[in-house]
């Protein structure tokens, strides 16, 4: 397969930094992407134009024309040529739904892949016949109060339940086979502020939900116990290794910590320039919005996007990677916008500027395990990395 060549960092050859093709389509910022259940053939999109896409990310045929190569201004990276490579090619779209009335913020696969669930600004979590494209609930009375669902996740033995956490600071769990009532199972309201994004353990006893009042709070569903964690800033992001003994907690201090959930000690923290310098200019940020980190190359990485653009002018996203186990950076890499380029808004000033390509969302093909892995974001073109 011909691929777009992208920046190289000087150390692991071994990570998946060549673009292997781009899915295009949605109409405003991607929020929020996923992969189908093992063994991953299929990437899910959700957008703020408020369509759900499903799409195969190898293309049905390479792409012929040209582009020049990405250099981002770091001595971590070799500057490459500026000769023309192949342009990515574009992921086939298989499938719209539209039954979200506000912008779509989370996806969930079940394990059968027969079904997914949603959830968006529309304060209602959305369970979808994947082939019908058409939806077999809609969890709304009794649902979230106020705002916007931040989070929703399957849960329970052969996907039974659903979870969700929003705006209105509760995470409700709903029962996905129950017909005669749209109400929550159970109501789980300790978090002072929003809910942004959850996890369940391992066999599903146990809910993790990270909110912006900057704690990780476990539910233990069965015993009835709550173990609560403080971060210095609003936690954005969580990710369960796949034994379910660690964590992956992203916080708006620019800071990406592994945490034990035996004993809540921090083993590793990533972030920064990825040299143990600390913040320096250009460094990894996430300090307003939330950014999502995950687990990647069987756990070998830690995968995140970036809430500014590349150090070029080209309005690129960026994607970084650092080694899990010494937290040195392996990989920063340029994300292009796709077709047309970079937009040029106009700022308060009153003068043209080139809109950044924020990177938000992140998934890694087969939890983690799989050999390529996506990104989406403001461009609202969804970027596919793989192998050479």
């Amino acid at each position: 397969m011909d691929v777009y060549d992208n920046n190289t960092f000087n150390g692991n050859d071994d990570f998946p930094r060549k673009i292997l093709s781009q899915l295009l389509g949605s109409n405003g910022p991607v929020h929020a992407v996923t992969y189908s259940a093992s063994p991953g053939t299929y990437i899910l999109t959700g957008s703020a134009d408020r369509s759900i896409r499903l799409y195969n990310p190898i293309p049905a045929s390479p792409s012929s024309s040209t582009t020049t190569t990405t250099t981002l201004s770091t001595s971590f990276i070799t500057k490459p040529s500026q000769a023309p490579s192949t342009t990515p090619p574009q992921g086939r779209l298989i499938q719209t739904y539209t039954s979200h009335g506000y912008e779509v913020l989370s996806l969930s696969v079940s394990s059968s892949n027969a079904t997914f669930a949603s959830s968006g600004g529309d304060r209602a979590v959305f369970l979808w016949d994947v082939s019908t494209a058409t939806t077999i609930r809609r969890f709304s009375n009794q649902g979230h109060t106020t705002g916007r669902i931040n989070s929703v996740i399957f849960a329970g033995v052969d996907d039974s339940l659903l979870i969700s956490g929003g705006h209105d600071t509760t995470v409700r769990i709903w029962d996905v086979r129950s017909q005669s009532s749209s109400r929550p199972v159970q109501v789980l309201g300790d978090a002072k502020d929003g809910i942004t994004s959850l996890a369940v353990s391992p066999g599903g006893a146990e809910v993790l939900a990270g909110s912006v009042d900057g704690r990780v709070r476990t539910y233990d569903v069965r015993m009835g116990r709550l173990v609560t964690d403080v971060f210095p800033g609003a936690v954005t992001s969580l990710c369960l290794a796949r034994d379910g003994k660690t964590v992956l907690v992203g916080s708006l201090d620019s800071k990406i910590r592994l945490m034990d959930r035996s004993n809540g000690q921090c083993l590793r923290t990533y972030g920064g320039d990825g040299n143990a310098n600390g913040d320096a200019a250009g460094g990894w940020t996430n300090k307003e919005i939330r950014v999502q980190s995950v687990l990647g190359g069987g756990e070998r990485w830690v995968v995140a996007g970036d809430e500014n653009g590349a150090e070029n002018s080209n309005g690129e996203g960026r994607v970084w990677a650092w080694d899990l186990l010494t937290g040195k950076l392996v990989a920063k890499l340029g994300v292009p916008w796709g077709p047309g380029g970079g937009k040029v808004v106009v700022g308060r000033d009153g003068k043209e500027k080139e809109r950044k390509n924020v990177v938000s969302c992140v998934a890694w093909k087969d939890g983690g395990f799989g050999n390529q892995f996506c990104v989406g974001g403001t461009s609202g073109v969804v970027t596919v990395y793989g192998e050479a």
